[in-house]
């Protein structure tokens, strides 16, 4: 993925407006349940219950939470199909399908890098230990 560097340049001025910006975007995509959702839509629309059942742990309150925030940013649509009792499916958006690039490049770098990162957790608990 090429970003161009006035994206960067614009990340280093501090408290600006751009900073904000990410800022928001990644708590929306950086909290525990928005990308466990985006990558169970992966390959398609899904429906509430698939997805909680698919993602260990969530609450109802919490899916429907996340499905709205991850709505409101443009990340996912809901389709109601009317029915006794009504569908409702979520899917990717075209943006929503651009983040996940992304979020499983940070995947790999996550699973690449875990004991690396308990290594030094060792450490660091170790070392606080001994103070």
């Amino acid at each position: 993925m090429d970003v161009p560097l006035e994206a960067f340049v614009a990340l280093e001025v501090p408290h600006s407006g751009a900073c904000r910006t990410v800022t928001e975007v990644l708590n929306r995509v950086g909290d525990k349940w928005s990308m466990q959702v985006v990558m169970c839509l992966d390959e398609g629309p899904v429906r509430f219950n698939e997805l909680r059942r698919a993602i260990d742990g969530i609450s109802q309150r919490m899916l429907t939470r996340t499905l709205r925030g991850l709505e409101r940013d443009g990340l996912v649509s809901r389709t109601v199909t009317p029915s006794i009792p009504p569908r409702v499916d979520y899917a990717l958006t075209s943006l929503g399908h651009s983040l996940k690039c992304p979020v499983k490049a940070l995947g790999a770098w996550a699973v690449a890098n875990r004991e690396a990162i308990a290594t030094a957790r060792e450490k660091y608990d170790a070392e606080c230990e001994e103070d």
